[in-house]
C-alpha cells in the first residue's frame, strides 16, 4: 500500500516511541499532535514526522489539524487520573470528540488503543477503555481497536519501575502476587499496528487481543525481575485486605506509583482467548529472555535485541 498521511495523539507516549520509528520506517508522512511541542523537539527528526502543539481537546483545532489525513491512530490512555485527565475524559470524551472530528474531515479510518478486558472487572480504567470501544464501534468509520496485554520493552512502567522498588526496598510487599497476565513486547504492538495501517483492507472493523506467549503471575514477574537484576530482595504477597490498604496509601504518594484503581483492575487477569498476532502473521516475543537485555542493556545485547526484533 502507498504510503499514508497519519496523525497520531498520544504519540510521545511508552508505545508511540516504538511505534514512530516503525511507521515512519514504511515511509509514511506523520502528524503528531502534542501539548508542548517544544519537549518533543527531538521526534521531528524522523524522516516525514512533524511534531505540532495542539490541545486535542477542543474541537475546532482537532478538526484542522485532521485536514488531509488518511487515517488516525489514537494511543491516548492513562493509568490513573490526574488533574482535569479522569478517565472519562481521557477515554472516553477525547475519543468521543475524535470520531466526531474525522466525520466533519472526512478521515475514514481510526486505529484505536484500548486494553484486554476492556469493559470488563470493577476497575474505571477497564470501564472507560470498554466504554471508548463502544463509541468506536458505533462510528461508522473502518476502525481497528489494539487490546495489549500489560506491555514491556525499553523504558516501560513494568520492568524498569519493579526493578527500582527492589532496589531500593529491603522489603517489597505487593498485592495482587496472584494477577495473571501475558506480558506483550512493545516491538510487537508496533508492529502489529504498522500492519494494519499499511494494509488497505487488513484489520478494517476488528479488534485484535495482543499478549504474550508467557502467562505469568505478578508475583512470577517480580520474582523474574528480580532474579535478572541479581537482587535478593524478600517479596511479600499481601493478602487483598492489606493490598487494598497499601493502594489506598500509595495514590496519595507523589507520581501514583499504586492506587485503588490499578489494584481493582488487577482482579481482572490480563490474559487474552483468541491470539490477534497469528492473525497479523506475528510471533509474539516471550517476556524471560528480554529482561536481561531491558536491565543490563549492553551494546552485545542491544544489537541482540535489536536482530529479535527484525525476526517478527
Amino acid at each position: 500500500m502507498a504510503a499514508q498521511q497519519l496523525v497520531i495523539l498520544g504519540g510521545t507516549g511508552f508505545v508511540g516511541s516504538h511505534l514512530l520509528p516503525r511507521l515512519a520506517a514504511d515511509g509514511h508522512r506523520i502528524v503528531l499532535l502534542s501539548r508542548n511541542r517544544e519537549q518533543h523537539r527531538e521526534l521531528g527528526v524522523l524522516p516525514g514526522v512533524s511534531v505540532r502543539s495542539a490541545n486535542v481537546y477542543d474541537d475546532d483545532t482537532l478538526r484542522r489539524h485532521l485536514v488531509g489525513a488518511d487515517a488516525v491512530i489514537n494511543l491516548v490512555g492513562i493509568l490513573n487520573p490526574s488533574g482535569p485527565n479522569t478517565f472519562q475524559r481521557t477515554h472516553v470524551e477525547l475519543t468521543r470528540r475524535l470520531i466526531a472530528a474525522c466525520h466533519a474531515s472526512g478521515i475514514p479510518r481510526l486505529h484505536q488503543m484500548s486494553s484486554l478486558k476492556a469493559g470488563q472487572g470493577l476497575s474505571q480504567y477497564l470501564k472507560t477503555r470498554g466504554e471508548a470501544e463502544v463509541l468506536t464501534k458505533a462510528s461508522g468509520l473502518d476502525w481497528t481497536i489494539y487490546q495489549p496485554s500489560v506491555i514491556f520493552g525499553a523504558g516501560d512502567g513494568l520492568v524498569s519501575r519493579f526493578a527500582a522498588l527492589l532496589r531500593r526496598m529491603p522489603v517489597l510487599p505487593l498485592a495482587r502476587a496472584k494477577a495473571r497476565m501475558a506480558p506483550t513486547f512493545v516491538g510487537d504492538v508496533a508492529e502489529a499496528i504498522a500492519r494494519c495501517v499499511g494494509s488497505d483492507k487488513l484489520g478494517r472493523r476488528r479488534s485484535f487481543e495482543l499478549y504474550g506467549p508467557e502467562v505469568l503471575t505478578l508475583g512470577e514477574i517480580v520474582r523474574k525481575i528480580r532474579t535478572a537484576a541479581g537482587l535478593r530482595t524478600p517479596i511479600i504477597a499481601l493478602p487483598d485486605s492489606l493490598g487494598r490498604l497499601q493502594a489506598q496509601f500509595a495514590e496519595l504518594l507523589p507520581g501514583k506509583p499504586f492506587s485503588l484503581d490499578n489494584f481493582r483492575s488487577l482482579h481482572t487477569d490480563s490474559v487474552g482467548t483468541v491470539d490477534g498476532y497469528v492473525a497479523l502473521g506475528i510471533t509474539p516475543q516471550p517476556f524471560s529472555p528480554w529482561l536481561p537485555v531491558l536491565l543490563n542493556p549492553s551494546a552485545r545485547q542491544r544489537r541482540l535485541a535489536a536482530a529479535r526484533s527484525l525476526r517478527r
